[in-house]
């Protein structure tokens, strides 16, 4: 049942497609400055890329935190105050004295950052049910998805008409314009529907969450699947312009084309009839284009059949994301803030895990190898969901 009218349907999904995409675009956009930020706190390169780590891990951990509080005060206030934390959190990073106030500043943007991500899906989860969350989901998706491909692209050419601090002027000018957009935004949960329980007893509501076994095995297939996504953003830049020598345009452009491939993949869920066989179809090409995109990997010496292997394997990846979100949150309305939470929290870790595995010995092997077996641990979880499913339908006949 919907519970707005188009036009609100149609703000709704603008703004909180926003909101959702910031903690990733956040982590990502600055990456083509990291050099020139080592060069201006005279730091090693890795000391850098520790801003990197720890904005990921903000981005983790904030979600355990805001989405519980979401539940109990509601969507708006929380969403807000992450917000303005991460304008905060932006100004330190650009008034930064040295690399390490840097860093706690990156901190402080990926734990704000993550209010997006989080409360995003549980907003969906509050306005919609049925196949009318399925759709949004996968408008939802398409953004995500596409946001952490194309923000080092978009940072790479704003460094051509600015330095890294105007990189995070913009940053900011977003926050205070979302700010702005959130005024007008009404709450999506109902008084009724939060948590007047206390604080502390919010976070405990992670134990049933966490021991419902089949909400756990979707939240599972999407960490596998953003896994494989992780571990491409990682090492794409390596095996496109130093394996294949192409130019950083032409990487641009494939970046790109697979950052389309995802978003098309997440609209072509709504054309299924349900999110579980979106899902099961999902799964399955997954799998089997992960073994062609791993052969071309080990044995191609051009980066065509790279290239189009991956578009098709980002096809699979775009509606996997929004249907097992789908799946997984359907089961948890009553406490879909803790729910959001737990999910992002282990997508976010399986990809800070896995993408600094792609630079252990040949890049082209461990990348394959990774890939195939994400990919075999989304299906698998898939399968066990699915059989669960099926064998639970029947015994209800």
């Amino acid at each position: 049942m919907i519970k707005e009218t188009l036009n609100s349907k149609l703000y709704i999904l603008v703004v909180i497609g926003i909101v959702s995409a910031f903690g990733p675009f956040v982590t990502d956009f600055y990456l083509p400055a990291l050099p020139v930020l080592a060069g201006y706190f005279d730091t090693t390169a890795s000391l850098v890329q520790l801003s990197l780590t720890f904005s990921m891990v903000g981005l983790a951990v904030g979600q355990l935190v805001i989405g519980p509080l979401s539940d109990k005060y509601g969507r708006k206030k929380p969403l807000m105050a992450s917000l303005v934390l991460f304008c905060i959190s932006t100004i330190g990073c650009l008034y930064a004295s040295d690399i390490y106030v840097f860093i706690f500043f990156r901190l402080l943007q990926g734990l704000s950052g993550a209010g997006g991500v989080v409360i995003s899906k549980s907003i969906a989860t509050d306005l919609y049910e049925g196949r009318e969350l399925t759709r949004f989901f996968s408008m939802l998706s398409s953004v995500q998805g596409i946001a952490p491909v194309c923000a080092p692209v978009l940072g790479g050419v704003l460094l051509e008409v600015t330095d890294w601090k105007g990189i995070f002027w913009i940053l900011v000018l977003i926050g205070i314009l979302l700010i702005m957009a959130l005024a007008f935004f009404k709450e999506s949960l109902n008084n009724e529907q939060q948590q007047h329980c206390g604080v502390f007893a919010t976070f405990r509501n992670y134990i049933p969450v966490f021991q419902n076994a089949q909400f756990m095995r979707y939240v599972l297939v999407q960490a596998f699947a953003m896994g494989v996504m992780f571990t491409y953003i990682a090492a794409s830049p390596f095996i496109f312009q130093e394996h294949f020598n192409m130019s950083p345009l032409a990487y641009s452009l494939c970046f790109g084309a697979n950052a389309i491939a995802i978003m098309l993949g997440s609209l072509m869920v709504s054309l299924f009839h349900d999110a579980t066989g979106a899902l099961r179809v999902g799964s399955i090409g997954f799998g089997i284009m992960s073994l062609f995109v791993a052969a071309a990997l080990f044995f191609s010496t051009s980066v065509w059949p790279v290239e189009l292997s991956l578009f098709v394997f980002m096809l699979c990846l775009g509606i996997i994301l929004p249907s097992s979100t789908t799946l997984a949150l359907d089961l948890e309305r009553k406490n879909s803030g803790n729910a959001s939470a737990l999910l992002g929290f282990l997508m976010f870790l399986f990809g800070g895990v896995l993408s600094p595995l792609t630079g252990l010995g040949n890049m082209l092997y461990t990348t394959g190898i990774i890939i195939v077996a994400c990919c075999i641990g989304t299906w698998f979880c898939n399968h066990i969901a699915t059989c669960l499913l099926y064998t639970s339908d029947a015994a209800d006949e």
